[in-house]
């Protein structure tokens, strides 16, 4: 490498790293955003075995608190503080033949919240059991949606291929609709199941897709 590449290659790590210019920083922005976006995000991926490594979960669908309107599970509890959980939502799952115990072994059986992260990880439709938490998208491809991240509620087998039924833990039940449709989920649709969470962390995501959109 010749003299003249050596200081041009000093002046680049001087500017990125030492200058405290608006310049620096916003270049220094650019360059985070394609390392992640180009380089771990999909690395990740290869790794963990989906697309979708990384999901920030952007609704309270999964919420085990009540909303602000008081509701959960499609309930008004008059003093959730002193209840808990599986108490007011219970009589939906048990009517499918989920117990207590079961729910309490289930992954992320705590649910999560709007603003945490979820770190997913490819696993065979054949593998998938009831409980898992998993995204997948809406059933209808035309209508501009973000992945849903749900919990298997049913699993059910048509010729050889598997159909799973997901419910929202904090939702009063299964969207069966044509928009979401998530009582007859398809293999084809499943990005990936839930692995563990990092809470809070999604509103850097969330806050960052909110300014690309106002620039728009």
């Amino acid at each position: 490498m010749t003299r003249s590449w050596r200081s041009v290659l000093r002046q680049i790590w001087r500017f990125l790293w030492h200058d405290n210019s608006v310049w620096s920083w916003i270049v220094n922005i650019i360059l985070a955003f394609v390392i992640i976006k180009f380089l771990i995000y999909p690395g990740l991926g290869l790794l963990l075995g989906t697309g979708y490594p990384i999901v920030a979960v952007v609704s309270g669908s999964m919420d085990h608190h009540v909303s602000a309107t008081g509701d959960i599970c499609g309930k008004h509890p008059l003093n959730y503080e002193t209840e808990d959980f599986w108490s007011v939502c219970s009589d939906w799952y048990k009517e499918i033949g989920i117990t207590e115990t079961d729910f309490a072994e289930f992954p992320f059986s705590n649910g999560f919240r709007k603003g945490d992260i979820i770190v997913l990880k490819g696993k065979s439709p054949k593998d998938i059991n009831i409980g898992d938490v998993i995204v997948f998208t809406a059933k209808n491809p035309k209508i501009k949606t973000d992945p849903i991240i749900h919990r298997v509620v049913e699993i059910q087998k048509s010729n050889s291929n598997y159909v799973f039924k997901t419910k929202g833990d904090h939702n009063a039940g299964s969207w069966d609709d044509q928009v979401i449709g998530e009582t007859e989920i398809t293999e084809n649709r499943i990005l990936g199941t839930g692995w563990f969470k990092l809470p809070w962390l999604g509103y850097l995501k969330i806050g960052f897709v909110k300014i690309i959109g106002l620039l728009r």
